[in-house]
């Protein structure tokens, strides 16, 4: 009894130990562990996917062979696309004389034609923009005048005297400012002007009658190609209005070429260019140092070939005094008559309206060496006085056929004699 009273008591426990201890601590550590491994497993897949679905892009695998063509036909048009933007710029940088050599120029410049349409869709109200900006450059000159008119109440000698100065100080010229007194004096001898103001509009109307026959805007229908041949000193804005005409002309819808006579300077080949490139234009160059005649040359043979409306030629930079360089002009108009005898049917000078005085001194020398058929005035809106425009077709006596008062295309205009005494005399 003492024995089963031990076994019940001692036993029994002893028993049971190995069987509910033991499989507690077996079964509870793998459910935990289960439940551990059962959090880090859906990880590794989830990260693993997203590198799967980025490796096409980054390197091809072996079970994804279907889409490395694909993402091979995707990069190989931005290949040949970037490969060949050099390529067909490179026309533009140096266009040999063949016909072959021209005609990429044409197509590279075609492809950068989207970019210029923002040019051709001005507001309408640009041309009052370009008198605005007219009547800044001759805010100086104009102010003189008005001064002098607002300052008198009655026509004396004084007014005259006065008038006088303020013609000669505005560049207009000794002869032509005597013209104008005498003609102004006559009229109040005669007593057609009773006032001020009547004075005023009699200059207005003597400076117009003076200036309007030589407003005549450049006939380029004539003949086809076109040569204008242009001249001028460094600085006074030859290049630059080369490229405001050849977009000039685009707008009047003619074909237009160019040719890089100034083989002296690489950047004025190089500015040429950029003005041909961003007009659509083709650009007929050589390299730096080569005849500019035979340069002109070739850019006829090709225009003439291509059906070109107007061809204009430009030249190196010179002053009125090297005698060798204007040599160099007489030149290229004996080369470039061989093709045509009438070319350059227009040989032009750029002149700054800024010089004043000189540049009438300019004009004479160059019209003395080359004959002119015209001149084309610059930089009207800087600190030019205007009135050098008188002095120079007076005493040339050839038409002026363009003014430019700034930096864009649409700045250079066919000159008006109107509008410009207008804001040469007038604030308004």
């Amino acid at each position: 009894m003492a024995f089963n009273w031990l076994k019940k008591h001692f036993g029994k426990p002893g028993a049971t130990a190995p069987e509910t201890a033991a499989p507690e601590e077996n079964i509870t550590p793998p459910e935990e562990a289960a439940v551990v491994a059962e959090q880090p497993v859906p990880a590794p897949p989830a990260a693993a996917v997203e590198p799967a679905a980025s490796e096409p892009v980054i390197a091809e695998t072996l079970s994804e062979a279907a889409i490395a063509p694909v993402a091979a036909e995707q990069s190989a048009p931005e290949t040949s696309a970037a490969a060949a933007e050099p390529a067909a710029s490179e026309p533009v940088i140096a266009e040999t004389l063949s016909e072959e050599a021209i005609a990429p120029v044409a197509a590279e410049t075609t492809e950068t034609e989207p970019a210029l349409a923002q040019p051709q869709t001005k507001p309408k109200n640009e041309s009052g923009g370009y008198f605005a900006r007219i009547r800044q450059g001759l805010a100086k000159t104009r102010r003189g005048f008005a001064d002098l008119f607002l300052g008198k109440k009655t026509l004396d000698q004084d007014l005259i005297d006065d008038l006088e100065t303020q013609l000669l100080t505005a560049d207009v010229g000794i002869e032509v400012t005597r013209n104008i007194i005498d003609s102004v004096t006559a009229q109040i001898d005669r007593k057609e002007l009773k006032d001020v103001e009547a004075v005023k509009a009699a200059v207005r109307d003597h400076m117009q009658q003076l200036l309007a026959p030589y407003a005549q805007p450049l006939d380029t229908s004539r003949t086809k190609p076109f040569v204008i041949l242009m001249t001028g000193i460094n600085g006074a804005g030859k290049t630059t209005t080369i490229g405001k005409l050849a977009r000039y002309f685009q707008q009047e819808g003619k074909k237009v070429m160019l040719a890089a006579g100034d083989t002296f300077r690489a950047a004025a080949v190089e500015q040429l260019q950029t003005w041909g490139a961003r007009h659509n234009v083709p650009v007929i160059a050589q390299g730096t140092g080569a005849d500019a005649a035979s340069v002109a040359y070739d850019a006829l043979q090709s225009a003439t070939a291509r059906g070109i409306d107007v061809l204009i030629i430009d030249t190196a930079g010179r002053l009125h005094t090297q005698d060798h360089l204007m040599e160099e002009l007489k030149k290229i108009k004996r080369v470039i008559a061989k093709l045509d005898p009438a070319a350059p049917h227009e040989t032009m000078l750029i002149i700054d309206a800024g010089n004043g005085q000189n540049a009438l001194r300019q004009a004479e020398q160059f019209h003395k060496a080359m004959q002119l058929d015209s001149i084309t005035v610059t930089k009207l809106d800087g600190t030019a006085k205007g009135g050098i425009l008188f002095a120079i077709s007076e005493k040339l006596g050839i038409p002026i056929r363009y003014i430019g008062v700034g930096e864009q295309p649409e700045d250079l205009r066919p000159f008006n004699a109107q509008e410009f005494v207008q804001a040469l005399l007038y604030a308004e």
